[in-house]
């Protein structure tokens, strides 16, 4: 038991250390020997990635490019989720720039440096201070400081002239970051930090990470300089470790069958309440028609699509999906022995369907069911019905036919056709289904509301009868679960 308690508390750090090879070894080695890490060396577990970003040497100017950066922040950060990081440090500042997008397309936190530096500040000097910064002429100038500090604190950046020599003892030829930490390149930071001294600044705040490589000889001289690694590092390991909550993907079986899927998509869509894009719910779907034919397998016991639907599910699960749809009545006779096997869940289409109408229509009611045969001979609708106090009925054998004509027949629904002889067929199962007594029609096979829609009040020769499309239903549930996260 005190093995699995320790298990629990481990925290497990992963350092991206190539984007400045110097910067990330100090920041390694004042995480080793921070106070909470000496305390309890058993809980921390750190995993230092050192494989140097290719144009790591490129100076940052103030129109220096960072997509291949981006990629490669990405692709680390990716690395070390795959491999169970509880949390990421990005020690490099032109990259927090863009940790906002970064951590939106990931599970696990990357930790806020600069919320760590804020935080630290406002421990050291009172609201309204002058600070100084020290920063490439790329972050300087992509307000980065700006919308951290700026509300509360004035800052100011070193003169034009004390700029470009910080630039070119930073990155040219025997610069800091090549390790050159005496001589020209610190006496040029020195002046750097004497400018900003000049205008006011009570204390000098890092924007390089390499300041801390030279920190303790500016503080030897009066500087009053911040060392941003050993804040980092006690910012990590005083966090709480827990994930942030990415936004809500949805994961979709699809191509079962493929014009369905597409028509599921549009009313996820349809039902989100959206004022732009970026307020939409992200979907990962794989267009498997290759899944074998459900109706098949359960009537003929041809091909099983266990597997097929297995596999499909595990790939939406390591895309991240946090829960998954599967728009296919049929489908849904496979759905209990996969979940099991699952750590998403999925959402199942007829229980949420038989709930909904139980809701809306009340319980005790007969429902008619046009479904493929196989979805009527699984029962798995019959199932979900009982327990929401709902009684099914199904076509007579001449009308099921009729209904596995309009779906699978020349000139059915699979075969792209939503008007003509399908919809007859479907109409005239649809009123043989209201004369038997149901109460309620249920759209029981995804191709059939690409004929008939969801409908409170169908009109059906003569009569009204609500039309229950289990698709919107679906679309519905899976709006709220994004909603509630």
């Amino acid at each position: 038991m005190q093995k699995t308690n320790e298990a629990a508390l481990a925290r497990k750090l992963g350092i991206i250390g190539g984007l400045g090879s110097l910067a990330g070894g100090d920041l390694f080695y004042k995480l080793v020997k921070s106070r909470a890490v000496l305390e309890d060396q058993g809980r921390y577990h750190f995993l230092f990635e050192q494989h140097p970003f290719k144009d790591v040497l490129l100076p940052l100017d103030r129109n220096a490019a960072m997509t291949s950066r981006k990629f490669y922040v990405f692709q680390v950060c990716k690395s070390f989720e795959d491999n169970g990081v509880d949390a990421v440090m990005l020690p490099c500042f032109a990259s927090h720039t863009f940790r906002a997008e970064i951590q939106e397309e990931l599970g696990i936190p990357v930790l806020d440096m600069l919320d760590a530096l804020r935080q630290h500040i406002g421990h050291v000097v009172e609201g309204g201070t002058t600070l100084g910064v020290i920063a490439s002429d790329y972050v300087r100038h992509s307000g980065l400081f700006e919308r951290y500090l700026g509300r509360d604190y004035r800052i100011v950046y070193p003169d034009a002239a004390a700029q470009a020599a910080l630039m070119e003892a930073m990155y040219g030829v025997n610069g800091i970051k090549d390790g050159h930490l005496e001589g020209v390149p610190f006496e040029a930071v020195y002046q750097a930090c004497l400018s900003l001294q000049e205008q006011g600044a009570a204390i000098i705040v890092p924007g390089m990470t390499e300041l801390s490589l030279i920190c303790p000889d500016l503080q030897r001289r009066g500087i009053s300089a911040l060392d941003i690694n050993e804040i980092y590092a006690h910012f990590a390991t005083q966090a709480d470790g827990q994930p942030t909550r990415p936004p809500f993907k949805l994961g979709i079986v699809g191509g079962v069958g493929p014009a369905a899927t597409v028509d599921f998509m549009g009313k996820v869509v349809a039902h989100t309440p959206a004022d732009k894009d970026q307020e939409h719910i992200k979907m990962v779907v794989e267009q498997n028609p290759q899944i074998p034919d459900r109706t098949a397998n359960l009537l003929r016991d041809e091909t099983d699509p266990t597997v097929a639907l297995y596999a499909t599910c595990k790939r939406l699960e390591s895309a991240g999906a946090n829960a998954i749809a599967i728009p296919c009545n049929t489908a849904h006779a496979f759905v209990e022995r996969i979940q099991a096997h699952l750590r998403v869940p999925i959402v199942n289409m007829l229980s949420e369907t038989v709930e909904w109408i139980a809701g809306h229509y009340g319980s005790g009611k007969t429902i008619g069911l046009l479904a493929t045969s196989g979805t009527v001979q699984s029962q798995v609708y019959h199932e979900a019905a009982r327990h929401a106090g709902l009684q099914i009925i199904t076509p007579g054998l001449d009308y099921q036919a009729m209904v596995m004509e309009a779906i699978y027949g020349e000139r059915g629904i699979k075969a792209g056709y939503t008007e003509g002889l399908c919809r007859e067929q479907l109409l005239l199962a649809a009123e043989h289904l209201y004369e038997l007594g149901a109460n309620v029609l249920i759209l029981g096979c995804t191709e059939l509301p690409l004929v008939l829609q969801h409908s409170a009040g169908f009109h059906l020769n003569g009569h009204v009868v609500p039309l229950v499309d289990p698709t919107t239903i679906l679309a519905l549930r899976c709006v709220a679960l994004a909603q509630d996260r």
